[in-house]
């Protein structure tokens, strides 16, 4: 573009050149007239190279510029759970289960149908939030006291959103209901909070009824699952599920399908996190989903499958829905096996195929 630029100048140079020669020849005696047509003719070629060169040097400015590159998005890469740091996703599994650590056991016998690395710690997410239930439902604390969110009720740990905004008043028995069935951050919370004695108190009871039932490997510090230091193995939440189900308040707030909760002027519009308990082929008595990046996609249930009732635990599963499919493919093993089937145990060895 400098190149053509520069000729457009250098003929500009000409012309103007050439004109004022011409002009110079004219002899005194010439005809007025004439040198007055030339030096008009030489000002109206000048000006008309002179734009030439202007509108040529705003091209260039144009095509001179180079197209602005579109910013480069750098995606950070997923954050492995516990479970795949420790490779637990390694284990050899029968059943091709997404989750690293799944059990399956008889309520009534307490017979291990399948196991997967069901003695490993992790965090559990908002399976967390069971045991707040289980907490708050057997202090038989009044369910039509109405309890207002606040800012200590606001996720600084992960920053997760809530439509329960700062201010909001539900009574105990609904900031309950959306606990266990819609895994309200902002509702647990505001449950230990208010409980007598405070958050503290709440949570160390936490801690003891786990002790009481017999759940060693599990540790409780916070009543929302927010937390990656909320951990518990799958033996000690087939525990827990197992206590919860024979609490009618659990079994009813935790398979409920749906929910409409008026906070001022608005009705909101909560559902289940497990779209299992709207399945028709499902009789489930008790659930509980959960999800952070550490745990990965958990779920507890107790359910009737072949009429058998049986606890199910899945944790650290791979894909958002990956952890209901796993419950449908140990359903469907389950119908066809004949009663007495011998376990299942996956091998903990890594597959490196």
């Amino acid at each position: 573009m400098s190149i053509t630029l520069n000729s457009v100048f250098k003929q500009t140079l000409q012309v103007v050149g050439i004109l004022t020669f011409s002009a110079a020849l004219i002899s005194p005696a010439a005809d007025a007239a004439t040198a007055k047509r030339q030096i008009v003719k030489k000002t109206h070629v000048a000006k008309t190279v002179s734009k030439t060169v202007i509108s040529s040097r705003k091209s260039a400015r144009f095509v001179s510029k180079s197209p602005r590159k579109p910013a480069m998005i750098v995606a950070s890469p997923p954050r492995l759970s516990f479970g795949q740091l420790a490779g637990l996703h390694g284990a050899q599994d029968p059943l091709d289960l997404k989750s690293s650590v799944a059990l399956v056991i008889d309520q009534d016998t307490r017979e291990v149908l399948f196991s997967k690395n069901d003695h490993a710690v992790l965090p559990i997410a908002s399976l967390t939030k069971l045991m707040t239930g289980v907490i708050v439902s057997g202090a038989h604390l009044p369910m039509d006291e109405t309890i207002t969110i606040t800012q200590d009720d606001v996720d600084t740990e992960k920053g997760s959103s809530s439509r329960l905004r700062v201010g909001a008043s539900l009574t105990r028995g609904e900031l309950l209901h959306l606990a266990l069935m819609s895994s309200e951050n902002r509702a647990a919370h505001a449950l230990g909070r208010t409980y007598p004695g405070g958050l503290s108190t709440f949570v160390g009871l936490m801690n003891a009824k786990a002790k009481m039932l017999g759940m060693k490997d599990t540790r409780y510090v916070e009543p929302t699952g927010l937390s990656s230091q909320n951990q518990s193995s799958a033996q000690d939440l087939a525990t827990l599920v197992n206590a919860a189900h024979g609490d009618p308040v659990l079994r009813e707030l935790s398979t409920s399908t749906g929910y409409q909760v008026a906070v001022g002027r608005q009705t909101l519009q909560y559902n289940n996190t497990n779209r299992l308990v709207k399945n028709p082929e499902w009789e489930i008595g008790l659930q509980k989903t959960g999800y952070i990046s550490e745990a990965g996609q958990c779920l507890v249930m107790q359910t009737k499958i072949a009429g058998r009732k049986l606890i199910m635990v899945f944790l650290d599963s791979a894909g958002k829905l990956s952890r209901l499919g796993d419950a449908e493919r140990v359903r469907r093993w389950v119908e066809s096996q004949p009663v007495s089937a011998p376990k299942i145990s996956a091998s903990t060895q890594p597959n490196n195929g």
